[in-house]
């Protein structure tokens, strides 16, 4: 049976630190999700990520369980991705995106994907270009409330937005997203 993220930190705090690598293999994929929606960058997601790790190692006896373990590490990681996006602020936020990465297990590429259709490769790569095209505040509730399946209330935690701007800026990028396939569409249906 497998350990809650509680009785997992419970036994990294009796002494057996090698317990961190269970939460690291149970949140690195939506870690790494969230990194790459924030940065924009493979490398620089996968450092950022592992920074993350490494705070939430080193902070987890301040870790008082008042909320789930992966809310309180988003937080961190969110926090590590703002300051990451600070510091560059002078490049354009959208340089050197790395087309050929993998989100939990499903790969956005442009090389053709043999066990996915071609028609559904279309979708995948329009779909990833739409949310790429949104503002970058979009892309991360997004990523939150997707990818991360964190609730109104876990995005607030980690983004310290209070719920209804949370509620805004999901209605908002649902109703881009949603107004580009549109688009899309009947521009296809023109052809």
């Amino acid at each position: 049976m497998a350990l809650s993220d509680n009785q997992i930190i419970d036994e990294i705090r009796s002494g057996k630190k090698h317990y961190f690598t269970a939460l690291v293999d149970r949140y690195k994929d939506r870690a790494f999700t969230l990194a790459v929606r924030m940065l924009r960058n493979r490398e620089e997601a996968e450092e950022a990520a592992q920074d993350a790790f490494i705070r939430a190692y080193n902070a987890l006896n301040g870790f008082e369980k008042k909320s789930r373990f992966g809310t309180w590490f988003y937080r961190i990681l969110y926090n590590v991705c703002l300051t990451r996006v600070a510091k560059r602020k002078s490049l354009p936020l959208q340089q050197e995106y790395d087309d050929n990465i993998e989100l939990n297990g499903v790969e956005f590429s442009d090389e053709p994907i043999e066990a996915i259709d071609f028609e559904t490769q279309d979708l995948i790569a329009f779909v990833k270009k739409s949310i790429d095209t949104l503002p970058a505040k979009y892309q991360t509730i997004l990523s939150l409330f997707y990818f991360q399946e964190l609730s109104h209330e876990e995005i607030g935690e980690v983004t310290q937005l209070p719920i209804g701007t949370i509620k805004t800026h999901l209605f908002r990028a649902r109703t881009l997203l949603q107004q580009r396939l549109q688009k899309e569409l009947q521009m296809e249906k023109a052809v």
